[in-house]
């Protein structure tokens, strides 16, 4: 796939490689497979750069097949609204539930995603995103998937009362752990690291035999981080992150509590 820079060049085509697995999820609603059959053709022609996420990723790297009920698209920010347009102009119903990450295209009850963030703001879709993607057949056609890294990214940040994919990062920790590009997901969570640090150890909870997963260098950096952290006194503003993970969870620390949400002024410590 060639895209054009702003000056009219063309950009040299990304390889992409090839994975022999296929993802095979079941779906919720059988009959929305020629709906989703005619939306990745159209994807394709587009000529925009997409990947396929969420369930379909998972599958392709673990071999987990669960029931899914829709497809997650991820794009750039630039180019949702050109997705949007382009179905809507097919006669599809459209709609931004999120202008910070979110649309959804409909074909009657069955619809997909259209997604460019992540709904804290964390995980914005980037070059390198497609630059490290992989491809596989989906309904018999070509699709690439977000790559193993970024899938653990998407998923580090999902931890809701009601949702926590945090057996989806361990599974693909587990099972394509030599494909994860480990530096380039600490750069992704460096403001974040805690959050990385923590499901790692998840990870040599749940699978003793298997901790070396998760190379030793990275597991030193973070607990490094973690013991210079523990010498500093703590900080002044009180904040709830927990708000990145969910809103609606962590709601009383924000209006009852005095606790900052993830952007604004929230109460001072008491020493």
């Amino acid at each position: 796939m060639t895209r054009e820079n702003p000056n009219g060049q063309p950009k040299a085509p990304i390889d992409v490689p090839s994975m022999h697995a296929k993802a095979e999820p079941t779906l919720k609603n059988p009959e929305a497979e020629a709906f989703y059959i005619d939306a990745l053709r159209e994807l394709n022609a587009m000529g925009i750069p997409f990947l396929l996420a969420g369930t379909y990723a998972l599958s392709a790297y673990t071999g987990i097949t669960r029931e899914t009920k829709d497809l997650d698209i991820f794009c750039k920010a630039g180019d949702y609204t050109r997705i949007l347009a382009h179905f809507r102009s097919l006669g599809h119903a459209i709609e931004v539930e999120d202008d910070r990450w979110l649309g959804k295209v409909f074909k009657g009850k069955h619809f997909f995603d259209v997604i460019f963030a992540s709904s804290n703001g964390t995980m914005p879709v980037g070059d390198e995103w497609f630059e490290h993607a992989r491809q596989i057949e989906v309904f018999g056609i070509p699709v690439r998937i977000v790559g193993p890294t970024e899938l653990v990214w998407s998923k580090c940040f999902i931890q809701l009362r009601h949702r926590y994919d945090g057996a989806d990062i361990a599974h693909t920790i587990l099972k394509a752990h030599d494909q994860i590009g480990w530096e380039r997901l600490l750069a992704y969570m460096e403001v974040h690291w805690e959050v990385l640090l923590t499901q790692l150890l998840n990870f040599r909870w749940i699978y003793p035999t298997e901790r070396d997963n998760v190379p030793a260098w990275l597991l030193d950096e973070l607990l490094d981080r973690l013991a210079k952290q523990r010498q500093l006194p703590p900080p002044q503003m009180k904040v709830c992150r927990g708000r990145m993970f969910s809103r609606i969870d962590y709601e009383p620390d924000v209006k009852l509590w005095g606790f900052a949400d993830v952007g604004g002024e929230g109460d001072w410590r008491n020493d």
